[in-house]
């Protein structure tokens, strides 16, 4: 791995990287794409591969170097889509092919849909929060997974102790990166994870309000009152990575 690397941009996408103006992303993409002899570009999102891939056809869009997807239980190098099997294999045995399992206990119970397209290591759902009912998050947490719920909207039904976070983490250890140059940055309560690993970070401007509230004692998190990649710029200029 490049040892002159000075920033690790750990960044979500919708919202946060995504996020902006368009004159705000034409700005913030030059500026990636003109400094990536030192800037590792990593997306620690919920999307898939496939999305991903359709951002990239842009080529004024910044390719990212990996890509920790499917809220982190999907981990590999791009373009190659090469998996970082130090990590990927953590993910996959901590999950253990559970999906149909997960699915038939998950069959009756209000308030959620199915998603169309997930990763092989979760199981997503939309939800209604007026109708998911709390002894639905605990039939999840009682068979041994963990719950996360996002923007009053998404539900994932994840492998005991990973998301985005922990997954980070074992990135970075896998690499042998600096924690010291890894900034993550987000906007919902799935990123919420990333901001309780203790890495200096920066939740952006729109961030959703539960995520505000989750983060406000937070030493370690910068929560710019700019949105999306203006956030991150101002987050970066903040921390002197910029």
């Amino acid at each position: 791995m490049n040892s002159d690397y000075s920033l690790i941009l750990a960044t979500d996408l919708d919202g946060t990287f995504l996020g902006g103006s368009a004159e705000q992303k034409a700005e913030f993409y030059q500026y990636v794409q003109s400094n990536r002899d030192r800037i590792l570009l990593v997306f620690v999102t919920g999307r898939d591969l496939d999305f991903i891939d359709g951002l990239c056809q842009d080529p004024s869009f910044p390719a990212p170097d990996y890509i920790i997807g499917d809220v982190g239980t999907t981990i590999v190098n791009w373009p190659s889509r090469q998996p970082l099997d130090a990590v990927q294999d953590w993910v996959a045995n901590t999950w253990g092919q559970a999906n149909d399992r997960v699915k038939e206990m998950m069959a009756n119970e209000p308030g959620i849909e199915l998603q169309p397209v997930m990763g092989p290591y979760r199981v997503s759902y939309f939800y209604k929060p007026d109708q998911l009912q709390q002894s639905t998050v605990q039939k999840v947490i009682d068979a041994g997974f963990d719950c996360i719920l996002s923007a009053d909207l998404y539900l994932d039904v994840m492998p005991k102790g990973i998301s985005k976070g922990p997954t980070l983490l074992r990135f970075i250890e896998a690499l042998s990166l600096s924690a010291e140059d890894v900034i993550p940055a987000g906007d919902t309560l799935n990123d919420l994870s990333l901001f309780e690993t203790g890495l200096k970070g920066i939740a952006v401007g729109n961030a959703e309000p539960k995520l505000v509230d989750r983060i406000k004692d937070m030493e370690n998190v910068y929560h710019s009152s700019h949105p999306g990649v203006a956030g991150i710029w101002d987050g970066l200029k903040t921390y002197g990575k910029h």
